[in-house]
């Protein structure tokens, strides 16, 4: 071993020692078979492959969490706050979302069939290969959000009401013809 590569792995070992001693330590091994949400020790909450089918999340704060391939089918996320949430090939069917905060979040490839988005806030979110069908979405309110053209027909064939935060109609924030 040359001189210089004993030098990096002399300064590498005392970069982890050194994590080690102001904490960082315990951050960095907890990397080993968990979320990263959990692991770099933020105080959100990782739900990634829960069951969560027909349990009640109304009025909960989960902001920054991941609910990735979650199953919430029959969960009632009534006025819940789920911005900038990870909600990746989650399954929502029947899902009882009125009022639900999804602002900012990350939705691809997620089942929300049946479910009830009342005046849901859904704005600057990617929902981009999810599906709504027979989903109810009076009031709710999809500006500035990416969703495929094919969603954006669909739903702009029953999109109605005026979501009662924001104050923007459902075909509007959809950009209906």
């Amino acid at each position: 071993m040359n001189w210089r590569r004993c030098l990096c792995l002399g300064c590498l070992v005392i970069g982890l020692v050194a994590l080690g001693a102001i904490g960082w330590g315990d951050r960095a091994l907890a990397l080993e078979g968990q979320s990263p949400i959990i692991a770099i020790g933020n105080l959100k909450q990782d739900f990634t492959y829960s069951d969560l089918s027909r349990q009640d999340l109304s009025e909960q704060n989960l902001v920054g969490a991941s609910l990735a391939a979650a199953d919430a089918r029959d969960a009632d996320f009534t006025h819940a706050d789920l911005s900038q949430t990870i909600l990746t090939k989650g399954v929502f069917l029947n899902a009882k979302m009125i009022g639900v905060n999804l602002s900012k979040s990350f939705a691809d490839r997620v089942i929300f069939d049946g479910a009830d988005l009342t005046d849901a806030v859904v704005v600057d979110a990617i929902m981009t290969s999810s599906t709504f069908n027979d989903a109810i979405i009076t009031g709710a309110d999809f500006s500035g959000t990416i969703l495929d053209r094919y969603q954006i027909v669909q739903l702009c064939k029953y999109a109605d009401g005026v979501n009662s935060v924001t104050g923007v109609s459902t075909r509007d924030g959809l950009g209906c013809r």
